[in-house]
């Protein structure tokens, strides 16, 4: 549903006005690994891969090659977006400062990070509350990769089986990146 009920009326009273809905990506923040906020809003014009991660999973060597889509299409307009989460079989119990330094001294990462977020259930990031209305997908594991277009609007999910340098992510990617 994107748009905003107007004012209902309840016995001459007027009732509370639904609440207002996201309408983009950009309406969202987000805590960074480096103690910060990322405004999605700074990412306005670009292309989002989001992809929640974890250090002790079957998954985790897909950071080799998020690192490598990161590297070959952000002068395009891509912008790679981890997400710790220990959501899945507790493979990201570490402190903020450890998966930095994990990601960094194993796989070279210097793709935009968020601090450990909740990624799934009743106490999910809002922001995954919305990639969940949105494409009607959720992350069942580590390593979930959910595209978004340069105007903010999420254009699907991918399973933590689809390889960062797969055919069909690569064509997603490469149909969204902003017109030069």
């Amino acid at each position: 549903m994107r748009f905003i009920l107007p004012y209902l009326m309840f016995l001459g009273t007027p009732a509370l006005a639904a609440p207002t809905l996201l309408q983009s990506a950009h309406d969202f923040s987000l805590p960074t690994i480096n103690g910060g906020t990322l405004n999605l809003a700074d990412y306005r014009g670009k292309a989002v891969l989001v992809v929640n991660t974890a250090s002790y999973c079957g998954f985790t060597k897909q950071y080799d090659g998020l690192q490598a889509l990161w590297q070959g299409y952000r002068d395009k307009g891509l912008v790679v977006l981890g997400v710790p989460s220990n959501d899945f079989g507790r493979q990201e119990p570490g402190s903020t400062a450890q998966i930095k330094e994990f990601c960094e001294v194993n796989f070279a990462i210097d793709f935009p990070m968020t601090d450990k977020l909740t990624v799934k259930g009743a106490r999910a990031h809002p922001f995954y509350k919305w990639l969940k209305q949105e494409t009607g997908s959720a992350p069942k594991w580590n390593f979930h990769k959910f595209l978004i277009g340069p105007d903010g609007r999420a254009v699907r999910g991918f399973s933590s089986l689809t390889k960062p340098q797969s055919k069909k992510l690569i064509a997603a990617v490469e149909a969204v990146l902003p017109q030069k």
